[in-house]
């Protein structure tokens, strides 16, 4: 790691999500831990921590970033902190996201989750001035659980999951482009050939990037008629699938093909102009 971005990740920001009482929650549940700080499970209080490039790098380009974990938990690490290094690293504003988990009883529609990813992408384009951030370049990235976070937030930017609270929710919750990577729970669960209800895909939507690896079971299916479903609306969308890897390998290095997926993912948002 660059002296440059050491200092860069040293001067982290936290902000909370929402101010004062945290809409949906009927208690306040303190922040824990299994074991070690990499994984979170139970948020109570939605923060982002806003992690800048080196000025020198800085391409004005932001990622909201979504750990996964089941919506049991957020995996803090390998699907978090490290994102936001490599984001940094190229260029990019992380705005990594602890939003709810676990999954509140009732909540099988994960809108708490969705409420959290909504407001903060509104939260960010509301603070782009401040943040040095462009408000059209604007993206959201998510693994595994968060991956359907990303979709649900790609696909329901119209249907706020709370009721406006403040100025900042006058701006828009629409991500000006998604990616994803191994998303799961995406299908609907009778008919597994279609994407759920909550994700409507239209031509409207983000333009999209997708990974997954032919051996994750959970999470291949879906992706691929995710993915057809993106390119059938006409949202132009880019999909990598690698022969082996499996679910979970985040930031993780390797040797194998599905290591490179960041690299494939910085070159296509190159190639879109979103890293200028």
């Amino acid at each position: 790691m660059s002296l440059l971005l050491l200092l860069a990740l040293l001067q982290d920001q936290v902000v909370d999500v929402w101010p004062g009482k945290v809409p949906g929650e009927t208690a306040e549940l303190e922040e824990k831990f299994d074991g070690n700080p990499s994984k979170i499970v139970q948020i109570g209080k939605p923060v982002i921590t806003i992690t800048r490039p080196p000025k020198d790098k800085d391409t004005g380009a932001a990622i909201v970033v979504c750990p996964g974990g089941g919506y049991r938990m957020l995996a803090y690490a390998h699907e978090g902190t490290q994102v936001s290094e490599w984001l940094a690293s190229i260029g990019v504003t992380s705005v990594l996201l602890k939003y709810r988990v676990p999954q509140r009883t009732g909540d099988d529609d994960k809108l708490l989750p969705l409420a959290d990813a909504q407001r903060t992408i509104s939260l960010t384009r509301s603070r782009a001035s401040e943040w040095g951030i462009d408000p059209a370049r604007i993206g959201i990235l998510g693994f595994s659980a968060g991956g359907h976070l990303v979709a649900h937030a790609a696909t329901q930017y119209e249907n706020r999951a709370y009721a406006a609270i403040d100025e900042i929710d006058k701006a828009s919750c629409k991500p000006d482009f998604a990616l994803m990577v191994y998303p799961g729970g995406i299908l609907d669960k009778q008919d597994k050939t279609k994407l759920a209800a909550r994700i409507p895909v239209t031509k409207a939507c983000p333009p999209s990037f997708l990974v997954v690896s032919t051996d994750d079971k959970g999470s291949a299916p879906g992706t691929l008629v995710l993915y057809g479903a993106l390119r059938d609306a006409g949202v132009p969308v880019e999909l990598h699938v690698y022969a082996t890897g499996g679910h979970g390998y985040g930031m993780r290095k390797g040797d194998q093909p599905w290591a490179s997926w960041p690299q494939r993912c910085e070159e296509w948002m190159r190639q879109r102009g979103l890293l200028k």
